[in-house]
């Protein structure tokens, strides 16, 4: 992702089979949040693939991004699609405990 921001917060992709991951570093909030909405429109709309986030190199989300989280959440529900996030940095799963949001991004299990 080439942006102003760059050296703030980045995205990068990498496609396995039918999984994508999306690997987060820096800060996501109000500022960049165009810039993660504009990696991730087309990513959320291929329902063929499963959609992961994974966190590891993040050091700060807020409530701009948790909300971009949750739109792609409950859009990839709506599409019977997977998404999910891993790797989530402790400072950022306590802010996703405290806001009651880890539920909706616990790993899931298929159903048989």
């Amino acid at each position: 992702m080439n942006t102003t921001n760059q050296d703030k917060f980045n995205a990068r992709t990498q496609m396995n089979d039918k999984v994508c991951t999306v690997f987060l570093s820096g800060e996501l909030d109000l500022s960049v949040a165009p810039d993660f909405r504009l990696v991730m429109e087309p990513l959320v709309s291929n329902a063929e693939m499963d959609l992961v986030v994974n966190m590891k190199e993040m050091t700060y989300i807020d409530s701009t991004g948790i909300g971009i989280l949750l739109s792609i959440l409950k859009a990839r529900h709506g599409m019977e699609a997977s998404f999910g996030v891993e790797e989530v940095p402790p400072q950022i799963q306590k802010l996703f405990d405290m806001t009651g949001i880890a539920k909706f991004f616990a790993p899931q299990q298929n159903s048989q």
